[in-house]
């Protein structure tokens, strides 16, 4: 069922793109209810010790700010993309010893933001993730709770009424995360009371002007934070981290995701300013220069390889898409989907980040993904002749040992 909404909403990504509009908002209902699938390759053995990382011990304790940092890690998936599209990366990396977990929703979930519109329900599912997070991610005084075996213990507490099938499973990070509510309906009023966007859905496309406005969804509260966790953004899921980890107001609320998160990896971002009311929250967020002493690193990270006038049509049309000065998009490169200079620019807006380019790297796993020949046929021809992604291990390697 995810496959077949993958492509669907991937059908309307290329409308969008090569048109240049936001007007095509039909959307499919076929999925209606949010559960937690288990990968069926799920991670065999141990969750990964949760590891403290850039503290001491004087950070023990106390307020908020002064919460250890946790080597454990939140995926926010890109634009029109869900948990399950992401669970093979969220594996590589607990192999690799740092505890992960998806954003836990289904890629439905991006309809109310359709057309440029507030990301508060995308915000909304990332602080519900990462507080569920950081209230198991454990202390310095209390580490042999971030252990395997203590974590593993809190699971099968949390599991004791599940089905054996779940049982085989507690070994997941993931099962750490609870379900939350959000059905179809909730979609529908979302998707017509979300502000912003090019109708100008409340007023205006401006996030300063948005009316104030709660998204649905019921989501259980979260234990009190025990540690800082990092958060890793794919695509348009890094420029919506940044806007998580600002203090000041977005639609109605302040989420503050600095008090909580450690450090930020963006993967092929579109980060620079750009035309169209898609880029609206982008300028928001790069209307604020964040220095070391909001109290986060950051790495962004983008690939290349990939030229806009010979890598397939929705390529040069997500370049001229990205791009500030009107261009079609022909003379760029990238990573297929994010102009290089795009995915880079957070360094102008968040000065002690750190860049990394990676030589001949796509943006998606396109082959990956029922649908994809039928969106990118050019992208998914590399992939499947083995030109990486962000996500595939010998990548992987490379970005997540900054953390």
């Amino acid at each position: 069922m995810a496959a077949t909404t993958f492509l669907g909403f991937m059908r309307i990504v290329l409308v969008l793109v090569l048109a240049l509009t936001h007007h095509a908002h039909a959307f499919s209902t076929s999925s209606i209810i949010h559960n937690h699938r288990n990968n069926d390759n799920a991670n065999k053995g141990a969750i990964p010790s949760l590891t403290a990382c850039h503290a001491t011990p004087s950070h023990q304790g106390g307020s908020i700010s002064s919460l250890p940092d946790i080597r454990a890690a939140v995926i926010v998936p890109g634009f029109l993309t869900g948990k399950d599209e992401f669970l093979a990366l969220s594996k590589s990396l607990n192999n690799m010893g740092i505890p992960t977990v998806v954003v836990p929703m289904p890629n439905w979930h991006w309809l109310p933001c359709l057309g440029g519109r507030s990301m508060r329900p995308m915000l909304e599912r990332i602080d519900f993730t990462v507080r569920h997070l950081a209230g198991v991610a454990g202390n310095l005084a209390d580490f042999e709770r971030t252990t395997s075996e203590g974590l593993e213990k809190s699971l099968e507490d949390a599991l004791q009424k599940s089905d054996d099938e779940s049982k085989k499973t507690t070994t997941d990070p993931q099962l750490l995360i609870p379900n939350f509510s959000y059905n179809v309906f909730d979609c529908y009023q979302d998707f017509r009371n979300n502000p912003g966007g090019v109708l100008e859905v409340g007023g205006s496309a401006k996030v300063e002007k948005y009316p104030l406005w709660n998204p649905k969804g019921s989501f259980p509260s979260a234990p009190e934070p025990m540690g800082k966790v990092a958060l890793i953004g794919h695509s348009a899921g890094g420029w919506i981290c940044r806007a998580y980890l600002s203090d000041r107001n977005y639609g109605g609320k302040s989420y503050g995701g600095n008090q909580l998160v450690h450090s930020l990896i963006t993967l092929g971002s579109p980060h620079g300013n750009a035309p169209g009311a898609a880029f609206k929250g982008v300028e928001w967020v790069n209307s604020e220069i964040m220095d070391s002493s909001s109290g986060f690193r950051a790495l962004a990270v983008g690939g290349t390889g990939y030229k806009g006038d010979s890598s397939g049509q929705l390529t040069q049309g997500a370049y001229s898409f990205c791009c500030p000065d009107g261009s079609n998009g022909s003379e760029y490169d990238g990573d297929g989907v994010t102009p290089i200079q795009s995915a880079l620019a957070m360094k102008e807006y968040v000065p002690h980040a750190d860049t990394m380019v990676l030589d001949d790297v796509g943006h998606f796993c396109w082959s990956d993904v029922f649908g994809g020949e039928t969106v990118a046929p050019d992208l998914t021809k590399y992939h499947r002749e083995g030109r990486p992604w962000y996500g595939d291990d010998v990548i992987v390697e490379k970005w997540a040992g900054w953390l």
